[in-house]
């Protein structure tokens, strides 16, 4: 089975994209399920046809569904809240307010949409899984939240030996955030799809999001400009002048992308229509569009490693594998065994492999390709 996640900034067609990729892998008579976690809920107006939380029939081979998160909240996790504040209090003596402060977790709704979404995957005969994600940040939110949360757990793993009980929940939640995690960073089941428009405020955004997937090892196999103005042609007046001022400038935002390396073979296009595509025939033309003859699940399969090690006389290079932008901000910081990488505000730990936490960082400098990292072997 898999899994293809659609997120872009707000506003860019991302929903028009999910649903148009859902209606052409079912038409190829493959079993699709589109889902959308996007709390705006706009894709039951893209297919022509209301949805709920549970998988509808939209045609042949193709279902739909809408998360919703609110809903699992009030149904699940309170109880859970309740049941861990409670253990906090009697098992460990923490004072309420102490407890209160422990048990709001922030992101719950992010974690919650995610794991309908597995459930939903794994409950069904679906191929393929289509999920139309929220607005950028909430989507980075969501793919980011496993690997988080389980820090967060940490926190809770001094009083194991007090709350057995407690324990074993926090043991189940963290395995759950494991197969999450997993999920999300299998390149054989999951990969993203950036929907962006061709304007520079866009383009910015979408530089930072791929920066930020890479740097949490989800791949991303490809790149959706939407909305190209169509080209004018031999058009006279002053529509056709102001299309190809328009396009002109849309090009010039694309020619920027390519030349920073960003998107390599990794770009479609979809023009921008003059009605608003709802409902199958025209989703089905935007997929061909699109994809044309091929299939909408061919992309781009290479995930460079995060993560490269290389010999040297005085020790090793690291190489972290990720795209960066000539004015991307970068910061690093050893903590322990870890190396705590910032790319614009983006923070992750990554581990340094076994024979690289005896040595000392000594050096780095960034490329188009990430960053080197140079270590000195310690006596």
């Amino acid at each position: 089975m898999r899994v293809l996640l659609f997120t872009g900034k707000g506003g860019v067609g991302k929903t028009t994209l999910a649903a148009a990729t859902g209606a052409a892998l079912a038409a190829r008579g493959g079993k699709t399920l589109v889902v959308s976690t996007d709390p705006a809920h706009s894709l039951g107006d893209a297919l022509g046809r209301p949805l709920s939380a549970d998988p509808a029939e939209v045609d042949t081979c193709l279902h739909g569904a809408q998360v919703d998160t609110r809903a699992l909240a009030d149904g699940s996790w309170h109880a859970l809240r309740d049941q861990l504040r409670s253990a906090l209090v009697s098992g460990a003596g923490l004072a309420t307010l102490d407890a209160e402060e422990l048990t709001v977790l922030p992101g719950v709704d992010e974690l919650l949409a995610l794991t309908e979404v597995r459930r939903l995957a794994e409950s069904g005969p679906w191929e393929t899984v289509v999920v139309d994600c929220g607005p950028t940040a909430e989507t980075l939110r969501l793919l980011a939240l496993p690997e988080a949360v389980s820090g967060y757990l940490a926190r809770m793993y001094g009083w194991k030996a007090k709350l057995s009980g407690l324990a074993r929940s926090v043991d189940r939640l963290a395995a759950h955030l494991e197969s999450l995690r997993a999920l999300l960073t299998d390149p054989a089941r999951t990969s993203v799809r950036l929907v962006l428009t061709p304007e520079r405020v866009v383009v910015a955004e979408t530089r930072r999001t791929l920066t930020s997937l890479a740097l949490r090892g989800i791949r991303v196999d490809g790149m959706i400009v939407n909305r190209l103005m169509p080209a004018p042609g031999l058009w006279r007046g002053g529509a056709a002048a102001w299309l190809r001022t328009r396009r002109a400038q849309q090009e010039e935002v694309l020619a920027e992308l390519a030349a920073s390396g960003f998107g390599d073979g990794l770009l479609r296009s979809v023009e921008h229509r003059a009605a608003e595509p709802v409902g199958l025939p025209a989703l089905l033309e935007i997929a061909h569009e699109l994809y044309g003859s091929g299939t909408p699940l061919s992309g781009d399969h290479n995930l460079t490693p995060l993560l490269q090690v290389s010999e040297v006389d005085s020790g090793f290079q690291l190489r972290i594998a990720l795209p960066l932008a000539r004015d991307a901000v970068v910061d690093l910081a050893r903590v322990d065994d870890d190396l705590a990488v910032t790319v614009d505000g983006f923070r992750r730990l990554v581990a340094l492999p076994e024979p690289l936490r005896a040595c000392r960082i000594v050096d780095a400098e960034s490329d188009s390709r990430g960053l080197l990292v140079h270590l000195e072997r310690t006596a």
